[in-house]
C-alpha cells in the first residue's frame, strides 16, 4: 500500500510517499481501507518534531473508511462497516490498523468525506464550547481563526448554545466565511481588544478560544472580562513564551487552560456521546462542515505548506 512516511523531522519536504506492507489487525484492532484522511495542525507539529515521535513513522491521525479486517477480541465492529476516527497514527495511507474502541460508526446519510472532516476538529469544537468553557445564553466569546475548520464549527456551536461570537480573521475573504458561519462581529487580530470592550460596554468577553497561540496570546488576555477564561487549544503561530502567572491576576483574575480532545473523550461512551450529537446536527442541517481543500495523497507536502502558510479555510482532506 501507499503511505506518507517521515524518516526525519523537518519541513514539508520530509514527507515521502512510499510503498509499505499492508497492516494486519492485532488484538482489539480493525484494519480500515481509508477513504479520506484529515489534515490537522498536530500533524505539522509531529512532522517537524515539535511533538517528537520516533522515526520512521506514517503521519496522520484522523480519517474515515470501510473496515476490511477485524482482529481477535473485537466486538461491535464488523467487516464492511463505515467508520471514522480521530487519533490513530498512520492515517496518511491507503489502509490503517486502528483500535476498535476508536472506530466511530458513520450514520446513514453522512458522507465518508464529511465524517473524516468532522472527527478531530468537530470533537475539538464540541468539547471547547460545551465542556471547557460551557457557553451560556448571551455570552460574548472570541473565536480566533474563525474561517478555519475548528473556527467555523466552533462558531456554529457557540451560536447553537445562545452565545455571541466576536471572530478574528486575517482577510476579507476569510471574514466572509466567519460571517457565514454565524459570527456576530468579525475583526482583524489587531483590533480584537478594542472590539471586545466596545461590544461588552467595557466588561470584556466571557471566554477566548485561541488556537493561534503566540501571535494572539496578549490580545486574548486583554479581551477577557474579570474571571474570564482563555482556552488555549493550539499554536498555529508558534508556542506561547513562558510568562509570569501574575499576568493572570493583573488581567482580572482570569483562568488559563490548555485542553486537548483526549481530555474530553476519555472513554468510548464519552466519544460516542459527542460524535452522536455532532452527526445528529449535521444530519438535520444544524451544523455545516466546510471541506475547503482536497489533495491527493501524493500532494501531502503541498497541503502542509498551504496549511502552515495560512492559505487554507475549512477542513483540509487527503485522498489515497
Amino acid at each position: 500500500m501507499r503511505a506518507i512516511q517521515v524518516t526525519e523531522h523537518g519541513g514539508p519536504e520530509v514527507l515521502e510517499l512510499v510503498e509499505m506492507a499492508e497492516p494486519v489487525a492485532g488484538e482489539g484492532e480493525v484494519v480500515v481501507d481509508v477513504a479520506a484522511a484529515g489534515l490537522n495542525y498536530i500533524d505539522t507539529y509531529q512532522r517537524s518534531g515539535a511533538y517528537p515521535i520516533d522515526t520512521p513513522f506514517v503521519l496522520g491521525r484522523e480519517g474515515s473508511g470501510t473496515v476490511r479486517e477485524v482482529g481477535p477480541g473485537v466486538e461491535g465492529v464488523s467487516v464492511g462497516d463505515r467508520v471514522a476516527w480521530k487519533a490513530c497514527l498512520g492515517s496518511y495511507a491507503e489502509s490503517v490498523a486502528i483500535p476498535a474502541a476508536e472506530a466511530v460508526p458513520i450514520p446513514e446519510g453522512i458522507d465518508v468525506d464529511v465524517a473524516a472532516a468532522t472527527m478531530l476538529q468537530g470533537l475539538t469544537a464540541h468539547s471547547l464550547a460545551t465542556s471547557t468553557y460551557p457557553v451560556q445564553e448571551g455570552d460574548w466569546v472570541v473565536v480566533h481563526a474563525a474561517a478555519g475548520g475548528v473556527g467555523q464549527l466552533l462558531t456554529q456551536i457557540v451560536k447553537l448554545r445562545g452565545g455571541r461570537v466576536l471572530a478574528t480573521t486575517s482577510t476579507p475573504e476569510k471574514a466572509a466565511l466567519a460571517t457565514g458561519a454565524g459570527a456576530d462581529r468579525v475583526v482583524t487580530y489587531e483590533d480584537l481588544p478594542a472590539a471586545a470592550m466596545e461590544l461588552t460596554e467595557g466588561l470584556g468577553v466571557a471566554a477566548v478560544y485561541d488556537g493561534v497561540g503566540r501571535a494572539t496570546f496578549d490580545a486574548s488576555l486583554d479581551a477577557l472580562r474579570i474571571r474570564g477564561m482563555l482556552v488555549l487549544y493550539g499554536a498555529a503561530s508558534g508556542p506561547v513564551p513562558r510568562f509570569d502567572p501574575q499576568r493572570l491576576n493583573s488581567a482580572g483574575g482570569v483562568f488559563l487552560t490548555r485542553p486537548s480532545v483526549g481530555h474530553y473523550t476519555r472513554d468510548r461512551q464519552e466519544l460516542l456521546m459527542r460524535t452522536d450529537e455532532l452527526f445528529g446536527w449535521i444530519a438535520d442541517g444544524t451544523l455545516r462542515v466546510q471541506i475547503g481543500h482536497r489533495f491527493p495523497l501524493a500532494e501531502t507536502a503541498q497541503a502542509h505548506r498551504d496549511l502552515e502558510g495560512r492559505k487554507t479555510t475549512g477542513k483540509v482532506l487527503l485522498f489515497p
